[in-house]
């Protein structure tokens, strides 16, 4: 499997899907290729606008991008497609709206047969076993948490080390251990803002220019970087 698996889209005072656009550049290729976007996690805005967004930074690359939303059969356009980009918003409406139309397991069997893959945020999230490290709210019912599974170990994206001043709730940190203390055969990976884990060839590393921080029960966290193999993640 081929997969990019990105924090986050924007960094403060940057274009949209600026600071990851030369990994995705080195990820796809020199080849022309038509994109197909997965627009879900879309929530106060419609799909036709994200679908712009994307495509305005991915032509600059040299790709196309057409969004999964235009085709009447969405299983089709999956089996059919080049590369599958899910871009990042809401998980909860993502997942439902996958569940709705019968993504998940087409976009595995895809993706497990060699088309790449590149998801950011909530893109990231699905890309693992179940949604449940996602930070976002449950605005609907996704109809179950289980996602696409590309990935043995869960995703933290938009990982913080502390809490914003003043906010007195639970950190980051305290929350992945609290799902640890319910999932202790599962490793998390705290994904920083600016970073992205690129899996290629049956190996993983970290891009960007940041750690990242790995939780698993009964350990204590640690970091790993840039130079850092992360593959034992993968033989979860």
């Amino acid at each position: 499997m081929r997969l990019l698996l990105i924090s986050n889209s924007t960094m403060p005072g940057e274009a949209y899907l600026d600071y990851p656009k030369h990994e995705i550049k080195k990820f796809l290729g020199d080849k022309p290729i038509t994109a197909l976007f997965i627009p879900y996690a879309a929530v106060t805005f419609s799909f036709d606008l994200y679908e712009q967004k994307v495509a305005e930074r991915f032509s600059e690359l040299g790709y196309q991008v057409k969004s999964v939303h235009h085709f009447s059969d969405p299983v089709q356009a999956v089996k059919d497609a080049e590369v599958i980009v899910v871009g990042g918003g809401n998980t909860w409406q993502l997942v439902r709206t996958m569940h709705d139309n019968n993504l998940m397991a087409a976009i595995r069997d895809k993706v497990v047969s060699g088309t790449p893959y590149i998801g950011w945020s909530a893109g990231s999230n699905v890309a693992c076993p179940t949604l449940r490290t996602t930070n976002d709210m449950p605005i609907v019912d996704p109809h179950g948490f289980d996602t696409i599974g590309l990935i043995p170990f869960q995703i933290n994206p938009h990982y913080l080390d502390a809490n914003p001043e003043g906010h007195g709730g639970e950190t980051r940190e305290q929350r992945i251990e609290e799902f640890l203390e319910v999932n202790p055969e599962l490793y998390v990976v705290g994904l920083r803002e600016g970073t992205m884990l690129l899996i290629e060839d049956r190996k993983m590393r970290l891009k960007g220019n940041r750690t990242a921080r790995i939780f698993r029960k009964g350990a204590s966290y640690f970091e790993l970087n840039t130079d850092d193999d992360f593959s034992f993640l993968l033989k979860n």
